[in-house]
């Protein structure tokens, strides 16, 4: 069973402190570390070992404002976790006799928990930077064999019914739970034995590193000074202002870039990186993040797409060799160093410190123009391209105009390509595409209509999909809102379907839909009690009429369920268990078993113990005779409200799972070179720019 989502995903903390004989993070503060864990992972012994607070704390992680309890003024110490639980409305510890008593494991509801809202001015208390939790978590056999060693010391109530399985389930919440926080932005690492080195969360294609785990102890300044004070009041080191001019100059010591709407170049051994401002558009500019992006000096191709790196506001990212997938974008050569510079996102001022003395770091600013001007005429083309292939204003068609769109759709599809034949004659359950064009997937949009307009407007997709250099792939479920107080309501769900439709006829051989678990009337698709499927097909009835319904049922019935190429396979939910051929995918209407698989199924987890596993994964590269580095992607699974892609999910190599309805902006997946880099872009509310556009 794939039970432990920190594997493969956890790296040894280098730079170390002993205190009292415990090697800490050399960046943590000793006030702020919080000690969590399950039962019997030794928090006791190792509190008392570091003379911190004796007593134990718990804190409901579901109660608002529990950064504030009083168990947390005292530290470091042992706390004790209250954890949300589907099916009971308080918190539960992994001891509590409604968890211990439970047939089945309890699946952990982690939206209630609630997290530290970040710092917005001055006033503010950073909670989120207060604490640090460290999660010691030993092997389950480990625990286990500590707490029957322990029962001859006295009783333990918490080891009343002790099994090695509910020692498995107990540290397997807690692994959960540390991910979890990690990816919300609390300070999180973990401790596997005191006797080992911590380890930080460092999962592959997130730039984010907690910045406590890079700096070194810095010499703090007299209070005779500025900078004293600044210090005292501030709680962080003043760093000088750089002033970049027209020529390079070096970087030797840490310095700050302001957030102002211009350009600049980092120029990291010879290798040139043009770092620019991330600017949504239709944002109030109280309300935009103040994220930068950093691409290379050829910036955006109207020929190819590209990736590029995020610093969002906050994040610290390390540049250098140490991470394969910069290495391979940015195209490192042996001038960049492994660890070179590192880069943190403060308030949307960048934070620019080198880390090798032996390698050079030059920052030049690359002209005096404003990139929110330049970036509104440039992405003006792509909005204006839009509104032509819809070729009117972006709302749902009207019922005739709507009629004849899917019509034609469904004749495209009678007559795919890529789709070898079924044994009736038919384009099968299968797509077989070519390397020629770089694949742009896209998973679950759930009526997100500005997400999709702002994929199509980014990274020149649209000039690419007309030239052929991409193929757009979204991954099913592109209707039925996941929004509260938007279940119910479907006319973002058919106008994100005209859309894709339009975008079809267009672009009939580098635009494909493959078919996900929403994409049907069945009465069983239900969301929080909404029934989502019979309920679209009423809305389509009252404003489309019958033939407009049958059509759509047509055209689901006639989509495909899975698609590949050299580089990758892909399918909405998850590859299917069991054994299973290529014509078994190809003749999948004849194969009801198969297809529910691939548009329902999920990753084997301990709260979801029948799902697909590595071995599933390898069988459907086997099966489709793939090597087995070949990328395996699916949609499906909303990781939580903070991130939209799982690298290697479940500890699979090579497995991706990608999530594109978040409120707060999409992320595809798009592949550079060998590999598959997600990228996530704002929210912009672009369906009301496109419509006010001259």
């Amino acid at each position: 069973m794939s039970s432990d989502p920190l594997k493969k995903i956890l790296e040894p903390i280098k730079e170390l402190q002993n205190i009292r004989g415990i090697d800490l993070p050399i960046g943590l503060e000793f006030l702020q570390l919080i000690v969590t864990g399950p039962p019997g992972a030794g928090k006791s012994y190792y509190i008392e070992q570091i003379r911190g607070w004796p007593n134990e704390g718990y804190l409901d992680l579901t109660q608002q404002g529990w950064w504030k309890n009083q168990s947390l003024v005292f530290r470091p110490r042992e706390v004790h976790l209250g954890l949300p639980f589907h099916g009971f409305k308080e918190a539960l510890t992994v001891f509590d006799k409604e968890w211990l008593n439970s047939t089945l494991p309890l699946e952990l509801d982690c939206t209630r928990i609630k997290i530290p809202p970040l710092k917005k001015n001055f006033l503010q208390t950073n909670w989120r930077d207060r604490y640090i939790f460290e999660f010691l978590i030993p092997n389950p056999t480990t625990i286990y064999q500590q707490r029957v060693d322990r029962q001859s010391q006295g009783y333990f109530p918490v080891d009343e019914k002790l099994s090695l399985e509910m020692v498995r389930q107990q540290v397997s919440v807690y692994r959960e739970v540390a991910l979890y926080l990690h990816r919300a932005g609390i300070n999180v690492y973990i401790r596997k034995s005191l006797t080992k080195p911590p380890m930080r969360i460092a999962e592959k294609g997130v730039t984010s590193v907690p910045r406590w785990t890079l700096d070194e102890t810095l010499k703090r300044p007299s209070l005779k000074s500025i900078s004293g004070w600044k210090l005292l009041f501030r709680r962080h080191y003043p760093i000088q202002w750089l002033i970049l001019g027209s020529k390079p100059q070096p970087l030797t010591s840490a310095g700050r870039v302001a957030h102002d709407g211009k350009c600049f170049e980092l120029i990291v051994g010879d290798i040139q990186l043009r770092f620019q401002p991330e600017i949504a558009l239709g944002v109030k500019r109280k309300a935009a993040h103040k994220n930068w992006i950093i691409n290379t000096e050829r910036g955006c191709s109207s020929r190819n797409i590209n990736g590029f790196v995020r610093i969002r506001v906050g994040e610290t990212i390390v540049l250098g060799h140490t991470n394969d997938q910069y290495s391979e974008l940015f195209h490192f050569n042996d001038s960049v160093a492994k660890r070179h510079v590192s880069i943190t996102n403060r308030r949307g001022d960048l934070i620019l410190t080198p880390l090798s003395s032996d390698r050079e770091t030059k920052i030049v600013r690359l002209d005096d123009l404003d990139y929110r001007e330049r970036l509104e005429r440039g992405r003006l083309n792509a909005l204006l391209e839009i509104r032509r292939i819809y070729g009117r204003k972006i709302a749902p068609l009207p019922a005739d105009c709507a009629l004849q769109t899917i019509q034609a759709v469904n004749a495209l599809l009678r007559n795919g390509p890529f789709r070898p034949k079924n044994n009736a004659g038919n384009p099968g359950g299968l797509v077989e595409i070519t390397n020629k064009a770089t694949p742009v997937i896209v998973g679950d949009l759930h009526a997100q209509v500005d997400n999709l307009l702002k994929i199509l407007s980014e990274n020149c997709l649209i000039n690419c999909l007309r030239m052929k250099t991409a193929n757009l792939i979204i991954l099913g479920d592109a209707i039925h809102s996941e929004n509260a107080g938007e279940m119910d309501k479907f006319d973002t769900s058919m106008l994100i379907m005209d859309l894709i439709f339009q975008l079809k006829l267009k672009f009939p051989e580098n635009v494909f839909y493959i078919r996900g678990n929403h994409d049907d009337f069945d009465p069983e698709i239900v969301k929080h009690g909404v029934p989502q499927g019979a309920l679209f097909r009423e809305t389509l009835l009252k404003y489309r009429g019958p033939t407009y319904v049958e059509e759509m049922q047509i055209f689901y019935n006639s989509l495909p369920y899975i698609i590949c190429s050299d580089s990758f396979i892909a399918c909405h939910a998850g590859p299917p268990r069991g054994i299973f051929s290529k014509e078994d995918l190809i003749n999948i209407v004849d194969n009801d078993k198969l297809a529910r698989e691939l548009s329902n199924n999920r990753l084997q987890l301990p709260n979801h113990p029948a799902g697909y596993t590595k071995r599933d994964v390898k069988n459907l590269r086997k099966c489709l005779d793939r090597s087995p580095k070949t990328r395996v992607i699916a949609g499906h699974t909303p990781m939580d409200p903070f991130g939209s892609f799982w690298l290697h999910a479940g500890a699979i190599k090579n497995h991706h799972i990608i999530y594109s309805a978040h409120t707060e902006g999409p992320s595809v997946l798009i592949q550079t070179g060998s590999r598959f880099m997600p990228i996530t872009f704002p929210a912009e509310p672009l369906t009301d720019l496109i419509n006010a556009l001259k």
